[in-house]
């Protein structure tokens, strides 16, 4: 493990793990950033990104039937979002640092609560779809924006080590929210409807409250690298949602094969553009890997399995949306909690050993979990939702602060879109995979089994994927 992975680190370290002074960057940053407002309102953003991110956890029963969408449609209900997301993460980190945070956190806000409006209104699957797919792009556009303003505004390390703790628990805090208020409000489309309401605030906050930062590198935007990029996963993500009815079928076959063709031109335009989105020597740091690993296994173990999860409930268990949302309140509750309280653990356990050891306990929630769907007894549930918390929170809380310290402070934007791109493109693939699985055989309870069984699985894979990595010259 190389210095970056200590939290009290001082200065920067390039993917070569040399120093670098901070002075440029920091002259760039605006002298009139208010921290505490900052971190208030890119929290606040996130919250609500994650809010809509997560509505459908229990409105997807009530969504399906009102849309009329048939059982192998459901999955580009959830995977929407993460399309989006994943598409355009990196993209709009790279745009952040170089144009402005400020800029693009605003415009994302703004898009966020349009786009969360108008999906009220949808008629039919493709609507619906095509809305969530707006909400990830314009996600995207905050939330790697969000990570480069909490760093310009909390230069000291343990400044930021604080804020993107805090920031860390506002994703677990949205996840627990979301579903909560999708419940308690008359139907879906009145949950839309409150939660683009409250995007729109937070924009109109933001124009007065936050500063304008940038680390600009000079030259043009690499433009052909961000459309090989997003194509790339555009393709890659329908692929794996289509894969849903049929790995074997045509339509699959040749998106996969345009992924493939799309990233290695996207590699071959990066190694000859002079300001390519991401600097591909990272790819030989080892905390930039680790960074990225963790995000997408948190994505393929995590996010996904309890994606599909509330639905799975309330189709064997009988729970009402409401009722789910107060059981998974345990899961999300406790991962914002345990995210909040990370910062105290620097200097004893570096980032990396922390999300090894949410995997472990994630693999431990499921594993208690086996059985209980066809049980009968939401209570056999219980266990395993508070082990699960437990080790969520200490993903969400570890994951922003290695994304930021894995690369140059001015490059923080950056950092953290292509995190949040792997940790997307891994939710993606993982809830066509869950809802592959929970509806392959002809019992939702055994179906729920093999699925947890897989997340475990992938939850461990995940414990050597971030352990694993080294440096390299």
């Amino acid at each position: 493990m190389t210095g970056l992975d200590s939290a009290t680190t001082d200065t920067p370290l390039t993917p070569a793990g040399t120093t670098t002074s901070t002075a440029a960057s920091s002259a760039r940053d605006a002298p009139g950033a208010r921290p505490r407002a900052t971190l208030a309102l890119t929290s606040a953003a996130t919250a609500v990104a994650l809010m809509t991110y997560t509505a459908p956890m229990v409105t997807l029963p009530d969504t399906a039937r009102a849309l009329h969408t048939a059982l192998s449609g459901q999955a580009w209900l959830l995977n929407g979002t993460p399309l989006g997301l994943a598409a355009l993460l990196l993209v709009a980190g790279s745009l952040a640092d170089d144009y402005g945070r400020r800029r693009l956190f605003l415009s994302g806000t703004l898009a966020l609560g349009l786009t969360t409006a108008l999906g009220a209104f949808t008629t039919s699957t493709w609507q619906f779809t095509l809305a969530r797919i707006a909400q990830g792009a314009a996600s995207a556009a905050l939330l790697a924006s969000s990570l480069g303003l909490i760093v310009a505004a909390h230069p000291s390390p343990r400044g930021r080590l604080h804020a993107t703790a805090v920031w860390g628990a506002f994703v677990s805090g949205g996840i627990a929210a979301g579903p909560l208020i999708a419940g308690a409000l008359p139907n879906w489309r009145v949950a839309y409807g409150v939660l683009g309401a409250a995007a729109l605030v937070v924009a109109a906050l933001g124009t007065r409250a936050l500063a304008e930062s940038r680390a600009p590198r000079g030259g043009r935007p690499d433009i052909p690298g961000a459309l090989t990029f997003g194509l790339a996963l555009v393709s890659l993500v329908a692929a794996l949602t289509l894969g849903r009815d049929g790995w074997l079928r045509a339509p699959v076959g040749l998106l996969l094969a345009a992924a493939v063709v799309l990233m290695a031109l996207f590699v071959a335009v990066e190694r000859r553009v002079a300001t390519p989105m991401i600097d591909l020597g990272l790819l030989r740091h080892a905390p930039f890997l680790a960074s990225a690993a963790g995000g997408l296994f948190t994505g393929l173990a995590v996010i996904a399995p309890f994606s599909f999860l509330p639905a799975l409930i309330q189709q064997t268990l009988r729970l009402s949306p409401m009722d789910t949302a107060w059981l998974l309140l345990l899961w999300s509750g406790l991962s914002f909690t345990v995210a909040l309280q990370v910062r105290r653990l620097a200097g004893r356990v570096t980032p990396r050993v922390q999300l090894a050891a949410g995997f472990a306990l994630h693999a431990v929630g499921v594993l208690t979990m086996l059985g209980a769907v066809g049980s009968g007894s939401w209570v056999r549930l219980l266990p395993g939702l508070v082990i699960g918390g437990v080790g969520s929170g200490l993903l969400n809380g570890g994951l922003p602060l290695l994304a930021v310290d894995s690369v140059p402070r001015e490059r923080a934007a950056m950092g953290s879109g292509a995190q949040q791109t792997f940790r997307y493109i891994g939710s993606s693939a993982g809830v066509a995979l869950t809802i592959a699985l929970a509806t392959s055989s002809g019992s939702l309870a055994h179906g729920a089994d093999i699925a947890l069984l897989v997340s475990a699985g992938l939850a461990v894979l995940g414990v050597l994927s971030v352990l694993a990595p080294r440096e390299h010259s």
